[in-house]
């Protein structure tokens, strides 16, 4: 029999061994002699297993097409003996969506994960600039950057997607206007998904400057983009909020005069009746900018004259409608607000923490490790990856994760957010002050402190 005979004699015997039977009935009458006895199912098991193993190879579905070969980025891999352990700290990871965390980690120690071992997908973000090669290759870009060029007009087309993106970002950090000018000339050629990524990175060093320019994306094509525009306009004091639905939101609210000489005024909730109420006012939330809303309400400091801790749920209405289209200033004020008292809202800090820059996500952070209630996992939030903290264990987030161990709990989402953030002296005093309340020195839990510890600043292993 020829091999595509087989391939089609199989057919009936595969079936009956899916559902159940005695395969060997629905055999081709030449196998049936040689399969007789009380051992043929099994014979015939492994003669089909042989052939589907040698025989029968699997066609592509398409055209093959021959990949270029992996770029070198510019860090090394982890060294070989600590492979085994890295890949082990990645995929405990994985639930808790720290990929990325942990990617930045290892650069900021002078590291990449081994391409054997791990390769962005398409849809991976907020990685270190130095797995953009990597990302266009995955993505199947042709091009590929020359590592000491500049981002200009001239240079556009030579970039390959994640590192022209890489380079816009820089350059709007440096000059914001040349980069501005450049996104005049170069946006319309690229496709909206790109033209919105970039655009949205205008929210760095954001100025009046850009105010035209946004101003003409109201004719985009693209509704995302006419709304980031449109958010970062708003940011700049130019809301475009319909007048009507401005007024319809600030009829649910009333302003009142307070204290003896009447002169504070606070912005007060009227009561909710209906859930119908309750979420037309959210809409309106999510579609009227901030300035208006506050320019409505006839004051000068929205802020000052809100009156948060007395309903939740308002203030995490008004608090996503700042963080959309508040200025920074706005931010920075609520921010205050909100790091003032004695206790902290983590709820609330956290809705703003994507308007916050490095060094105000820090200080927030380090009053979370300072509260009675401290936990690294919240502080993380706050704290970029490869941070290198010193003397984190000695803080009351130390004192508590060492409790928690003490008291029978988990602490594993701890430890993993404790060595994503600690310097290596720092995760080398945890592994210590662990392991002498009584922690496995081998538990799995600590395999990211133990790498942090083995990790040298310098990119060498220690």
């Amino acid at each position: 029999m020829s091999a595509e005979a087989i391939f089609d004699s199989l057919g009936p015997v595969l079936t009956r061994w899916t559902i159940g039977g005695s395969a060997v009935a629905d055999a081709p009458m030449a196998w049936k002699e040689a399969l007789s006895g009380d051992e043929a199912e099994l014979r015939l098991l492994a003669v089909a297993g042989q052939f589907l193993g040698v025989f029968a190879l699997p066609a592509p579905p398409g055209t093959l097409h021959t990949l270029p070969d992996l770029p070198v980025l510019a860090m090394p891999p982890v060294p070989d003996q600590l492979r085994a352990i890295t890949r082990r700290c990645l995929k405990a990871l994985q639930p808790g969506g720290n990929q990325s965390a942990f990617m930045h980690l290892l650069a900021a120690r002078g590291h990449t994960m081994h391409p054997a071992d791990w390769i962005p997908g398409r849809s991976d973000d907020d990685l270190p600039a130095v797995y953009a090669p990597l990302q266009d290759w995955v993505a199947g870009s042709s091009a590929r950057t020359n590592a000491d060029a500049v981002l200009s007009e001239a240079t556009w087309s030579d970039f390959a997607p994640a590192a022209r993106g890489i380079a816009f970002a820089a350059l709007r950090r440096t000059d914001p206007d040349s980069a501005r000018a450049l996104l005049v000339i170069k946006a319309a050629s690229e496709g909206a998904d790109v033209r919105l990524r970039l655009i949205a990175m205008l929210a760095t060093g954001l100025s009046a400057a850009d105010i035209p320019y946004l101003e003409g994306l109201a004719s985009d094509r693209a509704p995302k983009i006419k709304a980031c525009a449109a958010r970062l306009l708003a940011r700049l004091g130019h809301g475009v909020s319909d007048t009507a639905e401005a007024s319809e939101l600030v009829g649910f609210f009333r302003v009142e005069a307070k204290g003896l000489l009447r002169r504070t005024r606070v912005v007060l909730p009227n009561p909710i009746k209906t859930p119908a109420q309750r979420t037309r006012r959210q809409e309106l939330f999510n579609r009227v900018d901030y300035a208006s809303f506050a320019r409505r309400l006839g004051t000068d400091d929205l802020v000052a004259a809100w009156p948060f801790g007395d309903d939740p749920q308002v203030d995490a209405e008004l608090q996503a409608m700042a963080v959309q289209s508040a200025s920074d200033a706005v931010i920075a004020e609520m921010l205050a607000r909100l790091t003032s008292g004695s206790t902290l809202d983590l709820m609330a800090l956290q809705r703003l923490r994507d308007r916050l820059d490095a060094d105000q996500r820090m200080s927030v952070a380090k009053l979370i490790l300072r509260s009675n209630h401290a936990l690294f996992s919240h502080a993380r939030l706050f704290i970029d990856a490869g941070a290198d903290i010193n003397g984190l264990i000695e803080t009351h987030a130390g004192s508590a994760l060492v409790a928690a161990f003490v008291a029978g709990s988990d602490i594993t989402a701890e430890t993993h957010a404790l060595g994503l953030i600690a310097s290596q002296a720092a995760a080398q005093a945890a592994l210590d002050r662990l392991t002498r309340a009584g922690l496995n020195p081998a538990d799995p839990g600590l395999d990211l402190l133990r790498l942090n510890a083995s990790l040298n600043p310098t990119g060498a292993t220690a």
